[in-house]
């Protein structure tokens, strides 16, 4: 792992943290470093400068329009649950909403309901 990304990962750590999710594991997804809940990925990081969401193929849509200098789509991603975004553009508030929204589209329904209600 790169110093960036040891970097990117402390940071995604740190604000996962943050937002009180739980059951979160640093773990990989394909190779790459990941945040997972319940064994799944909702976050992992491409590379220095490209971390990878996973959310309703709709909200991305949203969010690319809403912020196109932040989220962007590849071929790779079209038609897949995952976006893509330039980590360096994202500041830490709306970083730690997509991580919550990420963590919400990934985690057991029992974790859903429980971070509901906190």
């Amino acid at each position: 792992m790169s110093t960036d990304t040891d970097a990117i990962s402390q940071r995604l750590q740190r604000i996962a943290a943050k937002a009180r999710l739980r059951e979160v594991e640093v773990s990989t997804h394909y190779g790459t470093p990941a945040l997972k809940v319940g064994g799944k990925a909702f976050v992992s990081i491409k590379n220095d400068e490209t971390i990878v969401l996973a959310l309703p193929i709709d909200r991305k849509e949203q969010l690319i329009e809403m912020a196109p200098e932040i989220y962007f789509q590849s071929d790779h991603y079209v038609g897949w649950p995952s976006l893509p975004l330039r980590i360096a553009a994202i500041g830490d508030d709306e970083l730690q909403l997509r991580l919550i929204e990420a963590w919400l589209f990934r985690a057991p329904k029992k974790l859903r309901t429980a971070f509901d209600a906190s």
